[in-house]
């Protein structure tokens, strides 16, 4: 089987790219990657030389090459990772999220559309499509409605939207899943567990946004590569699949447990900031349909964040580059908005 990742070099993305290589001998692997901030090479570094791996630096924008490599690949599977990701940089700036959260998922369809070796599109969306579930009275199903509070989420819902409507005019076979929020090696520091880990392990206090009652449900990256695995090869066709483990924590507990495993004081180590303009306090979904097809978490919130926490402690080496003022900031979005 060939498996084409667009975004393979970034965190979730890399982070599959690796479950294929180590865990499938009969899989060949494309990745195709811009290698932006948060898209590195590095991300790979044990796998690169794999003899059943092929990189190629490309924007999923740019649709002449992205067709060319496609073709060459003759891919049965393509899933797409390609995406801007961080909610705080979409508020300090939207547009680039615009183009390669929207434009980005039309250029690929198109290219899909003439490539017709393809027999299934994955696409990568999001829990954060569902909104702010805050006060609500249930878990999103994936028939809920879709309401997105951020240009971020409300870019990943404009592209499942392209998806389906590709699915229903030109015949396109796809799965879209929505994962709930990913953590794990090879994440980037911006991004909560991370920053809380490299923040303490540089001496700086953790920092929560808010009051820190943001509810969320914590997914480690490795079980999520199975659970995508999974749909790839279990799922029906032109269905939406939630991933999610059922872990739910507050930020603040988060933000806690990592000080509790690193040995730091909780009443020192730990500030809170203005919170995140717009911010979701709950998302909440219901997974069924994935379990059915066999997929279960394998990885407690505890045991999660415990090789979280040993990684990046022993990953100076890929995490210390990344370190700009934005990471290490209090509140990366402040200099960009009129409030303050």
């Amino acid at each position: 089987m060939r498996i084409a990742v667009l975004g393979g070099a970034g965190f979730m993305g890399s982070n599959f790219v690796r479950y294929l290589i180590k865990g499938f001998s009969d899989v060949e692997t494309l990745v195709y990657d811009k290698l932006t901030y948060a898209g590195r090479l590095e991300n790979l570094h044990d796998v690169l030389q794999s003899p059943r791996l092929r990189f190629v630096r490309g924007d999923i924008c740019s649709e002449d090459l992205l067709e060319h490599v496609l073709r060459e690949f003759q891919p049965d599977i393509v899933v797409n990772f390609a995406a801007e990701t961080h909610v705080d940089r979409s508020i300090n700036d939207p547009a680039p999220f615009l183009r390669t959260n929207v434009f980005g998922v039309f250029t690929v369809l198109e290219v899909l559309r003439r490539v017709d070796v393809v027999k299934r599109f994955v696409h990568i969306s999001t829990d954060e499509v569902y909104g702010d579930l805050y006060g609500v009275d249930g878990v999103a199903d994936e028939a809920w409605p879709l309401n997105p509070s951020s240009p971020y989420s409300a870019s990943k819902a404009s592209g499942e939207l392209l998806v389906k409507a590709y699915g229903r005019t030109y015949g396109l076979k796809y799965v879209i899943v929505r994962p709930s929020n990913n953590y794990g090696p090879y994440q980037h520091p911006e991004k909560l567990i991370p920053r809380t880990v490299i923040r303490l392990l540089l001496g700086k206090p953790a920092t929560i946004y808010g009051d820190g009652s943001q509810v969320r449900d914590w997914l480690y990256v490795e079980d999520f590569c199975k659970a995508l695995y999974t749909v790839a090869v279990r799922g029906r066709d032109n269905e939406v699949y939630n991933i999610c483990p059922n872990q739910f924590a507050t930020v603040r507990q988060i933000v806690e447990m990592i000080a509790e495993i690193m040995g730091r004081d909780k009443s020192r180590d730990i500030v809170f900031v203005r919170g995140r303009p717009g911010e979701d306090r709950r998302y909440a979904m219901r997974c069924d349909k994935v379990r059915e097809l066999g997929w279960k978490p394998e990885t407690t919130l505890s045991q999660g964040l415990r090789k979280t926490v040993e990684w990046y402690t022993n990953n100076e080496w890929w995490w210390r580059p990344l370190l700009d003022e934005y990471v290490l900031r209090d509140e990366p979005w402040r200099s960009r908005v009129g409030n303050g």
